[in-house]
């Protein structure tokens, strides 16, 4: 069994904050894997489904973001699941919006909803680590991350969280660069692989 967790604060305030990417992610696994609607249970919303062969449980911690290891701990601990088996998608400010990058073990860079993760369960999983751009001034993070992705946004948001439902498949199985290869395709694909009109 499998653990996918979309960090991101709760409530429709924060729904589309560039800090939400994760929750956005995880509703699209939920949706286009016809998983199970999400039920309220171990402090977070948890749907249950499979992806091929592989029982899977998505995530979305209601703790708000810096307690987000709390949820986790809880289904980890009643479902008896391996660090190594579970998948964070998150927001990355180091990364240009629209680009991604695996990430498995390791530190948690300052994102407070790892830290969390850290604290709870160790840092020995996979993170999908979702591009969301710096504003430039760290002193301006906190406000940046809690701000709505904007119009221009969406020509690569709505492709990247697509294609991260559709190729989390690759994740689960370690696959990796095939799986960043798929999402960045998706996002910008070769020239000449549109449909040509007739």
């Amino acid at each position: 069994m499998f653990l996918v967790v979309g960090l991101g604060n709760p409530g429709e305030k924060y729904a589309r904050n560039r800090h939400n990417i994760g929750f956005m992610a995880a509703d699209e696994i939920v949706r286009r894997h016809s998983f199970s609607p999400f039920r309220t249970k171990f402090q977070g919303e948890l749907a249950e489904g499979k992806i091929g062969t592989k029982k899977i449980l998505v995530l979305k911690p209601q703790t708000f973001m810096n307690e987000s290891g709390r949820s986790v701990n809880e289904v980890v601990k009643f479902y008896k699941i391996a660090t190594e088996d579970i998948v964070v998608l998150h927001d990355e400010l180091d990364l240009a919006p629209g680009k991604l990058r695996i990430k498995r073990g390791g530190g948690h860079a300052g994102h407070n909803g790892l830290r969390s993760m850290h604290d709870h369960v160790g840092p020995d999983y996979g993170r999908v680590r979702m591009g969301i751009g710096h504003p430039g001034d760290k002193n301006q993070v906190s406000s940046y991350v809690l701000k709505d992705f904007g119009k221009a946004d969406k020509d690569w948001l709505e492709p990247l969280v697509d294609a991260v439902a559709d190729n989390i498949d690759l994740v689960l199985a370690e696959k990796d660069s095939d799986f960043t290869t798929r999402v960045a395709l998706a996002i910008k694909p070769e020239r000449g692989s549109k449909a040509k009109r007739i």
